[in-house]
């Protein structure tokens, strides 16, 4: 039975979700001036220890509220082969182990102890018993009403089949992320980041008192980074993921979780914050335990810190590791910014851009945006990079962050002279760690040389894609030099 099929659960949600929905119809009023923060996207990822007593052989995230648009990606590092399915209110993301030869061939095993990951560390197997898993949203998507975790056994009446452990879920929860619109005009906008605490299931004996639910201590980690983050980043070896060894990054050193049946504000936890000055995207990191103290035997209450106040662990009341929870808030300005490149000159005119002279227009979310580039009577027109692509005039697009766009002009050939223009550079910066190279390799190039980039990670870094002059995903990039060219390798 699932945890949302209760009742008590239910009334819990509706007013979690009444909340919510007040708050995201705050974000989609429409606004008199689009040069506002806006929520770019959610990441999260979590490690999770197998807790269910048993042998796993699969993992299943079902998230309810959104449907198979919403989601962008799920971390694909898995060693389970997954699939994406829709199912009635929400979508399924379903990882199995195949079976082959009357036995599943990959399993998550009862491991031996609970050891903290330290961050984001339970990737391809490295430390028994325990898995990551992660998942985004798109700019444009509904946010989950509901997110629910579970181990998948196998099933003992269908060999070759797999099942959800009976009643039982992770334990732990999904985080959603709101932008909450600043008090004041010009004021900083704050992200609020919530946790929700789930009623425990009627006991199969009515007791005389209301029944607290589960308890968990939670320690919270905040970091503020001044570049958007993806799913990817969210690893324990990345600069982004906020450190126990760093005070000034632990937000809550120890909390207690757990629903109290009289109080109305118990279901969720909330960590929130104004956005700081110059941050792109904040990071949350939470740490969760199981609660091994005493509970009150008539409402199973946690009784704990000595007074009952519950503010931090006392000895033997720190229980098994469960696993991290990471999460993080995309944040920026929606706008489109075009550069001109290149050793001719020219103009770019469209939506509130006229570059030569505003190059930089906010323009809100979903705008469907068309440039047309205009090169002087001495020049032509080399063609678009960045979220334009092609040698056309005119390039569309709509409009998904921060867009980006540089449109190249070449300077015609001198009279007189006879020969091409010579001396065309590459400036090529790099975000991560590895390393990239050109062949032929020059300070300069003559107009007209073909010119491959070619990027190589360095161990365990992931390689995200090109942007500027080259982009894609692909490791090498093929340029023709007619004008100066700007290159940006993103490893992470």
């Amino acid at each position: 039975m699932r945890p949302n099929q209760f009742p008590q659960f239910q009334s819990v949600t509706k007013a979690i979700l009444s909340k919510s929905a007040l708050l995201m119809a705050l974000l989609a009023a429409p606004a008199a001036v689009h040069a506002q923060t806006t929520l770019f996207g959610a990441p999260s990822n979590f490690d999770v220890y197998n807790d269910t007593g048993q042998t796993a052989y699969g993992f299943e995230i079902e998230i309810q509220g959104i449907s198979r648009a919403d989601l962008a990606g799920v971390w694909g590092s898995s060693r389970f082969p997954y699939s994406v399915n829709t199912i009635p209110g929400g979508v399924l993301i379903h990882y199995a182990s195949p079976y082959v030869n009357g036995r599943f061939t990959i399993a998550t095993v009862m491991p031996p102890n609970f050891n903290p990951t330290g961050g984001h560390s339970c990737v391809v197997g490295s430390i028994p018993g325990c898995e990551h898993y992660g998942y985004y949203f798109a700019y444009y998507s509904a946010k989950p009403t509901n997110t629910i975790y579970r181990w998948l056994i196998e099933d003992p009446a269908n060999p070759g089949t797999l099942m959800s452990t009976a009643g039982q879920t992770s334990m732990i929860p999904a985080v959603s992320v709101v932008l909450l619109p600043p008090a004041q005009v010009g004021g900083a906008p704050a992200i609020a980041f919530e946790i929700p605490v789930p009623p425990p299931p009627p006991p199969p004996i009515p007791k005389p008192e209301l029944q607290f639910g589960e308890a968990k201590w939670v320690k919270v980690l905040k970091n503020e980074v001044a570049r958007n983050v993806v799913v990817e980043d969210l690893l324990e070896d990345n600069p982004v993921v906020p450190n126990d060894a760093n005070q000034a990054q632990v937000e809550t050193a120890w909390k207690l979780l757990q629903f109290n049946p009289h109080s109305a504000n118990s279901g969720v936890m909330h960590s929130q914050g104004n956005l700081g000055i110059g941050a792109k995207a904040v990071i949350r990191k939470y740490e969760f335990y199981k609660y091994s103290g005493p509970l009150d035997p008539n409402n199973n209450k946690a009784l704990c810190g000595g007074d009952g106040l519950c503010n931090a662990p006392l000895p033997g009341e720190l229980g098994d590791f469960i696993g991290n929870q990471m999460a993080a808030a995309n944040v920026g300005v929606s706008s489109v910014t075009v550069t001109r490149a290149g050793t001719g000159s020219g103009t770019v005119t469209g939506n509130s851009i006229n570059c030569g002279g505003s190059c930089t227009a906010p323009l809100a979310l979903g705008t469907a945006v068309t440039l047309t580039a205009k090169p002087a009577s001495n020049s032509t027109f080399n063609g678009w990079t960045g979220d334009c692509a092609g040698a056309g005039l005119t390039c569309t697009f709509n409009i998904s962050g921060e867009n980006n766009v540089t449109a190249t002009f070449v300077a015609a050939a001198a009279g007189g002279g006879g020969g091409s223009t010579t001396g065309f550079k590459i400036s090529i910066a790099k975000n991560g760690k590895g390393t990239v190279t050109s062949n032929p390799s020059a300070a300069s190039y003559a107009s007209g040389t073909v010119v491959t980039l070619t990027a190589t990670p360095d161990a365990g870094q992931p390689w995200v894609g090109w942007a500027g002059a080259c982009t894609g995903t692909a490791t090498t990039c093929t340029l023709t030099m007619t004008a100066d060219k700007s290159v940006t390798a993103n490893f992470r």
